[in-house]
């Protein structure tokens, strides 16, 4: 049975950052409440005066969130890694705790300014870092695009992400770390624990991507098989309108061009957010406590900017013949994702050879894990990920 201990049973600091969490959230409905008051009731004849004052819900939120524990760590900085300025965000209640960095999917899906919604208990087990990758948002406004665009590579954000471990292991004085990797982020992920499987506790790949050209075309043609079972005769014609899909021989604006109508139709049926036709980030994003209105702009500006020069290459990724690492090996998969085919993911998990492994489905998700399931996330976090760092799992693992 999974279970996470027990408030009563958690050490003072400890609790206290339990019941910040209860409040935060409670200080979320509470906004949530206070905008809704604030509106003009329909047809009324008489106009109430307006409020003096404005909730600044950021600001609210950023205080609520404050690590107030003597050996805790919140830090947002940056960094220079492969020779240009980029952005952490590194936030934990304890320094002994393990440190997790996460990196984000898109390319240039920056989880960063969400991630108060739902990574803030994660910050009670580890050292959580956030990193906004070569090209997306705060590292995307701190450079000049025209100096980093014939820089954009697989290659480079590879290498910019062994900077960065390094540099974690030096400054907080650790040798091994967990590692997180979400879609694109997944791709960066396989390889870095291929390269360095010592500097890893365990790899944790989320929405893994196997095959890139596969689970496109797997999941293109799922999407319109479930289009004309509808009857949407709109899905069915734009979807055969991009038919070859995927096409490499493209260039990079048409590729995304076609990219735009297939996952238009994946969010509409829930492949993305399951049974939902939109997610919730816009809204997140707009409350977010580590983001200022011109980090929002530089993060459209940065997926308009990353993905046309990328995409190409995340299409190429394949690991279908990478079934050997040398540190311990944890999926996390939704079991409606298709903007990446859980199927094949699976079937790929079942070849792969590890210290050891785990694949864990979350039944109610698509592909924004972490947001659709926050609580079984946090609590495979600690059950499945958080012993693994422990010293007797780590001689087992030899």
């Amino acid at each position: 049975m999974l279970k996470i201990p027990p408030v009563d049973s958690i050490r003072g600091s400890a609790r206290r950052s339990w019941r910040r969490c209860i409040a935060l959230i409670a200080g979320m409905a509470w906004l949530s409440a206070a905008i809704g008051a604030s509106a003009p009731a329909p047809n009324a004849s008489i106009a109430a005066p307006a409020a003096a004052s404005t909730v600044d819900a950021p600001a609210i939120l950023r205080a609520m969130r404050r690590i107030v524990t003597p050996d805790g760590i919140e830090s947002m900085q940056k960094v220079r890694l492969g020779g240009i300025e980029q952005w952490i965000s590194v936030r934990g209640r304890h320094r002994d705790n393990p440190i997790l960095l996460f990196l984000h999917g898109g390319p240039s899906f920056t989880t960063m300014p969400a991630s108060y919604s739902y990574a803030t208990p994660w910050e009670e087990y580890f050292t959580v870092v956030q990193w906004d990758q070569r090209g997306a948002g705060k590292t995307y406004r701190e450079n000049d695009p025209k100096q980093v665009a014939p820089t954009m590579s697989r290659e480079r954000i590879v290498g910019d992400a062994e900077e960065l471990v390094s540099w974690l292991r030096k400054t907080y004085g650790k040798q091994k770390i967990v590692l997180v990797g979400h879609s694109w982020g997944s791709v960066l992920g396989v390889e870095l624990a291929q390269r360095h499987p010592d500097w890893f506790y365990a790899y944790v790949g989320v929405g893994q991507v196997v095959d890139m050209q596969r689970s496109e075309a797997a999941s293109y043609q799922t999407v319109l098989a479930m289009a004309r079972k509808d009857g949407n005769t709109k899905a069915v014609n734009e979807l055969q309108g991009i038919a070859p899909y995927p096409d490499l021989s493209l260039t990079p604006a048409q590729s995304v061009a076609k990219l735009g109508v297939d996952r238009r139709w994946i969010v509409y049926y829930g492949g993305y957010f399951h049974g939902e036709k939109q997610g919730h980030d816009a809204q997140l994003i707009k409350l977010s406590p580590d983001y200022s209105d011109a980090d929002k702009a530089a993060r459209d500006a940065g997926s308009d900017f990353s993905v046309p020069l990328l995409w190409n290459a995340l299409m190429k990724a394949s690991f279908m013949d990478t079934t050997r690492f040398g540190c311990p090996i944890v999926l996390f998969l939704g079991r409606h994702d298709l903007t990446v085919n859980a199927p094949l993911t699976a079937q790929w998990f079942a070849s792969l050879q590890a210290p050891s492994k785990q694949l864990v489905w979350f039944e109610d998700s698509g592909h924004i894990i972490f947001e659709e399931e926050s609580g079984k996330f946090l609590v495979q976090l600690v059950n499945t990920v958080l012993p693994l760092t422990r010293p007797a799992a780590n001689q087992a693992a030899r």
